[in-house]
C-alpha cells in the first residue's frame, strides 16, 4: 500500500517577471512534520498556498494521496496563519467558533483544554482577545476539523513562549494521531524540537539554482 503524502511536483510560480517558485517539489508524509524555512521573500507562504490548493501553480502539479489536487481541498487541507484573525470569524464567539466543527460538548471541552484555552475568553469575540488567545481557538478549530494535512504558515511568529509550546504541542500530537504537517518558521531552534526534517527553501532569483533543478535542501536539523 502506497504511503499517504501531500507533494508538490516541480511546482513554479511567477507573478510578473518575478519568479517565486521555480520548479520545486516537497512531500509531506502522514503522520511526519515536515519544518520549512528559508529567508523572507522565498517563497515560503506562497508554496504553502500552492500545497493547499489556493493557488494554482504555473507549471508543476500537487498529488494528495495519490491524486492530483484541482482547486479546493474539500477540508482535508487546513491552514493556520500568522495571523489567527484570518482563521476566526469575527462575527463568533471564540466558543461559537469552535462549536461550529465539534462534535458534541464533550469533544468541546477536551479541545479547550488541549490548546490552553480558558473558560473566561470563550464568551468573547475575536477583536476582545489577544493574538495568542484567538491563536488557541484557531488551533482548536482545526484540532476539531480533523483534516488529513495541516499547513502552518509562521503560526507562532506573534505569539509568547509559553502560548507557542501550548500551540505547537498540540500541532505536533496531531502529527502522531496521523496528520501531516507543515511547519513553516524562522525559528531553527522551535523546527529543531518539533519537526521530523526540514526543508531550506532557497529563492530562485537571489539564488539560481544549477541546472534548473527544484529550489529546495532537505536538512535534517532535528529528528523528534
Amino acid at each position: 500500500m502506497t504511503a499517504r503524502s501531500l507533494t508538490a511536483h516541480r511546482v513554479s510560480v511567477r507573478h510578473g517577471r518575478r519568479t517565486v517558485l521555480e520548479q520545486v517539489s516537497v512531500s509531506v508524509r502522514a503522520g511526519e512534520v515536515v519544518g520549512l524555512t528559508g529567508a523572507s521573500g522565498s517563497g515560503k507562504t506562497t508554496l504553502a498556498q500552492v500545497l493547499s490548493g489556493l493557488l494554482q501553480p504555473d507549471t508543476g502539479r500537487v498529488d494528495c494521496d495519490g491524486h492530483e489536487l484541482r482547486g479546493k481541498h474539500s477540508g482535508r487541507i487546513a491552514m493556520l496563519f500568522q495571523s489567527p484573525r484570518r482563521s476566526c470569524d469575527p462575527r463568533l464567539t471564540l466558543r461559537e467558533s469552535i462549536t461550529e466543527l465539534a462534535r458534541g460538548r464533550i469533544e468541546f471541552e477536551a479541545l479547550r483544554g488541549r490548546v490552553g484555552l480558558t473558560a473566561d475568553l470563550l464568551d468573547r469575540y475575536p477583536a476582545q482577545v489577544s493574538d495568542g488567545q484567538l491563536q488557541r481557538a484557531a488551533v482548536a478549530r482545526v484540532l476539531a476539523a480533523r483534516p488529513d494535512y495541516l499547513l502552518c504558515d509562521e503560526m507562532t511568529a506573534m505569539l509568547d513562549p509559553a502560548t507557542t509550546a501550548t500551540v505547537v504541542r498540540a500541532v505536533t500530537v496531531l502529527a502522531a494521531e496521523g496528520v501531516g504537517v507543515l511547519l513553516i518558521s524562522h525559528d531553527l531552534s522551535l523546527l529543531a524540537v518539533s519537526a521530523n526534517r526540514v526543508v531550506h527553501l532557497c529563492n530562485p532569483s537571489a539564488e539560481p539554482q544549477r541546472g534548473g533543478s527544484a529550489a529546495t535542501s532537505n536538512r535534517h536539523i532535528g529528528v523528534s
